[in-house]
């Protein structure tokens, strides 16, 4: 990508990432020589795998089919579909046979036993809801008993609204807004903390920046308040953890094809099966070519993750996973502001040069988990990904706004990036009970990850070569096709990030009423900078210790009543480690969140459950969004807020998923950059509230309804630009035509309600889709 972008003068060259490439090396056949020798140790102390029993999977209602709670326990899809078909495929001689665990909300022996075992993602998925979750505390655990908010949107909540990326998905999530990106990239504010970083792929950190299709996903959680103890630096106001598929042995046969209005095109695709009883696959693909409403708007993306298990005993298993994903698209940065609002106009029409903005990603992760269970019940998992990502983004936009003449200044920037991740995690866990009521699960761990970006800026000359850095245009004709030349160099950034990790947790049960979940984590950060255009280098190492405490009170069976108190920390180069190019080694000092909550969770009905919470943030260091390129830190900052969300099933035929969330971020502490006390942090509506519901008429028919509403937000921390509130009306129809076809309408903004949907500062404004229709067609094999 690099090379077709030299040039003798001002030539966009950055540091070859590779140049660390035999400590990485090292690194990483370290890592994997280690883990092949305790896979030849346990092979073997078991060396008959024919005779293994299989492993075990977790099972749900057919997804669009809810069914009454005598029905809710269902066979084994594979057992299923070998019924179904008359003539069924020939099977291997040796089936790799899959049969149901107890969910972990049960009780008794099945749910005590499965409480421990680390790894397992979000489990209990039943339509929309989820019971438990191993991400939060590292081990297998009903929600109920984390004092901690945490939402989950399940494959089935994500499909039946149409939800096909990350943020499409997180925009009904209570206390989640999505923003802008820059046209770009994922980007969100959870609690008042805007984050380009907080996103993980089955608990190991997914930091690049790029747009997430869910293709590849179970379950998406949202795991609120600061995350430092389980997820390590960041997550301030939370992290976002996809859960993806599984190579578990179940006959999956499933493909959709996608379209509709804007020329939308989508096809994806899901097989897995049992190819003996110590192997299975999964494969998921996704093909998309797709415009939208703006005008000159481009999208190509497609990706390929195919995974295989091997059981090597009846209590060994290694998880292979490879994944490639491609993205291509224009990068769109919206409208620019006029009088404190955004501007006024066809919602359709570009700002800038479409023809030189576009973004272009190419991400290839690799993965290789071991889970052993020891004779005596300690747990120990092992999870190593290796990440590459290249990408490159070439923008114009509005960098002002709509002047009293009705003109507005354009401006653009070329940024390449390339980045390699390798992260090492490693989990042991171990339950026993004491008598008389008493239980500990206790869990100890280690992570250690190297990462290396070279990031790269040239500023844009208009209409020539050496010509002048910004242009001109008339607020009736904002689309300009002059000729731009990115030459101008601006940033040569080098960084180096190793963290080595320890934690200890312990969960104590003191009898059925009453449990305590504590944990502290050690964290050494240590980041090297390197200014390729003057030269400079900084270094920096951090300790950092982040705690976490909480009490859960559970009166009732059905009911848990939390308290807990957690922190956080944030290095201060960023999420991006951007900002080093511009302070001393000596301000590189952390940034620091402290979270105190209080809330509750009740299963009020079988199967719908009811949770809230009340939090108080700090935040202290922090780097708010001044204008496109410009950050400023400021003292502290406070998010008071609470949330109420309510998931389940209303009745056999009726699912529901409905949320609030309250939230006001203050800055309490100013700063010399204009930033004062008593501004808002920017992209934080007072309230935010989601409601979707789904009803199944007959066995046939069905349809669902939802609605999203925002309150107003500052566009930036100078809060000179607001964006006023809105409320969207979205809709579904669902037709089951057999076992094996089926198909959905839906339609976004029903009402065409004209809206401003998210920014990236104060002349980047994102208008609201307006109305729109896509139609999905589903088969099962």
């Amino acid at each position: 990508m690099f090379e077709s972008m030299r040039a003798p003068a001002g030539a966009l060259t950055i540091p070859a990432i590779r140049r660390n490439a035999s400590r990485t090396t090292l690194y990483f056949t370290a890592s994997f020589f280690a883990i092949a020798a305790a896979t030849s140790a346990i092979a073997q102390e078991k060396p008959e795998l024919t005779e293994l029993p299989p492993l075990t999977v977790e099972t749900g209602p057919d997804v669009g089919k809810p069914k009454p709670a005598s029905q809710k326990k269902s066979k084994p899809k594979a057992a299923k579909a070998k019924k179904q078909n008359t003539t069924p495929a020939p099977q291997p001689e040796e089936q790799f046979e899959s049969t149901p665990i107890e969910s972990v909300a049960a009780t008794g022996p099945a749910a005590q036993e499965s409480r421990g075992v680390p790894g397992t993602g979000t489990t209990g998925i039943d339509g929309y809801i989820a019971t438990g979750t191993s991400s939060s505390t590292k081990t297998n655990t009903p929600l109920k008993d984390i004092p901690q908010s945490i939402s989950v949107v399940t494959k089935q909540q994500a499909a039946d609204r149409g939800s096909e990326s990350l943020g499409e998905a997180l925009t009904y999530v209570p206390g989640v807004v999505v923003a802008q990106g820059e046209g770009h990239r994922d980007q969100i504010t959870i609690r008042g903390q805007g984050t380009t970083a907080d996103f993980f792929v089955d608990g190991a950190r997914d930091d690049a920046e790029y747009f997430r299709d869910i293709y590849n996903v179970d379950a998406i959680e949202v795991l609120k308040g600061p995350t430092a103890m389980a997820f390590g630096r960041g997550g301030g106001g939370g992290v976002v953890n996809r859960v993806t598929t599984k190579a578990d042995g179940q006959r999956v046969r499933e493909a959709t094809v996608n379209f509709g209005m804007y020329d939308r095109k989508r096809t994806t695709i899901d097989a897995g099966d049992a190819m003996t009883s110590a192997v299975a696959f999964r494969l998921n693909a996704m093909y998309e070519d797709s415009e939208n409403f703006r005008d000159f708007f481009e999208l190509e993306r497609y990706a390929f993750n195919p995974k295989v298990a091997f059981k090597l005993s009846d209590s060994t298993t290694v998880s292979l996973s490879y994944e490639y994903y491609k993205d291509n698209r224009t990068v769109d940065r919206g409208v620019p502001s006029r009088n404190g609002r955004p501007s006024e106009g066809r919602i359709e029409t570009f700002f800038g040069h479409p023809g030189v903005s576009y973004s272009d990603f190419e991400g290839q992760t690799a993965t290789a988990t071991i889970e052993h269970r020891t004779d005596f019940g300690l747990n120990i998992r092992n999870h190593t990904v290796y990440a590459d990502y290249d990408k490159i983004y070439q923008n114009t936009f509005a960098n002002g706004a709509v002047s009293p003449d009705n003109t507005v200044v354009l401006s653009g920037y070329v940024d390449p990036t390339q980045r390699e991740n390798i992260i090492n995690q490693t989990d042991l866990s171990y339950r026993w009970d004491l008598g008389g009521g008493i239980r500990h699960t206790f869990a100890v761990g280690s992570e250690f990850s190297r990462q290396v970006t070279d990031n790269a800026r040239n500023d844009a000359s208009f209409g020539a070569p050496l010509g002048p850095t910004s242009l001109t245009v008339q607020l009736a004709n904002p689309t300009s096709f002059a000729p731009v030349f990115f030459n101008r160099p601006s940033r040569r950034r080098h960084t180096e990030v190793e963290v080595a990790s320890g934690y200890v947790q312990d969960q104590l049960e003191i009898t059925k009423y009453f449990e305590v979940v504590g944990g502290l984590r050690y964290d050494r950060f240590y980041i090297a900078f390197e200014n390729g255009l003057t030269g400079a280098s900084i270094e920096r190492a951090d300790d950092v210790w982040s705690p976490r405490l909480g009490f859960v009170v559970k009166p009732l069976d059905t009911l848990s009543i939390y308290v807990s108190s957690s922190e956080s920390f944030l290095p201060g180069a960023g999420d991006q480690f951007n900002n080093v190019a511009i302070v001393s080694g000596s301000s590189l000092a952390p940034e620091g969140f402290e979270n105190h909550e209080i809330g509750f969770k009740w299963e009020i009905a079988p199967r719908l459950f009811l949770t809230g919470a009340l939090y108080e943030l700090e935040r202290t260091n922090q780097n708010v969004t001044i204008s496109a390129g410009v950050s400023a830190q400021v003292g502290l900052t406070r998010t008071e807020g609470g949330e109420l969300a309510l998931t389940g099933y209303l009745t056999d035929k009726w699912q529901i998923s409905a949320g609030w969330g309250h939230q006001v971020a203050e800055v309490i502490i100013g700063s010399n950059t204009g930033v004062t006390a008593g501004k808002e942090v920017p992209f934080v509506p007072h309230d935010v509230y989601s409601f979707w519901n789904r009803y199944q008429f007959t066995s046939m028919f069905g349809a669902g309804v939802g609605l999203v509403h925002q309150s107003g937000q500052f566009a930036a921390a100078d809060n000179a630009v607001f964006l006023p509130s809105f409320t969207r009306v979205d809709a579904a129809l669902f037709v089951d035509f057999n076992e094996s076809w089926s198909a959905q309408l839906n339609v976004e903004n029903v009402f065409d309600e004209d809206y401003f949907a998210s920014a990236h500062n104060n002349n980047n404004i994102s208008p609201g889709a307006p109305r729109a229709a896509y139609a999905t067609v589903k088969a099962k094999f």
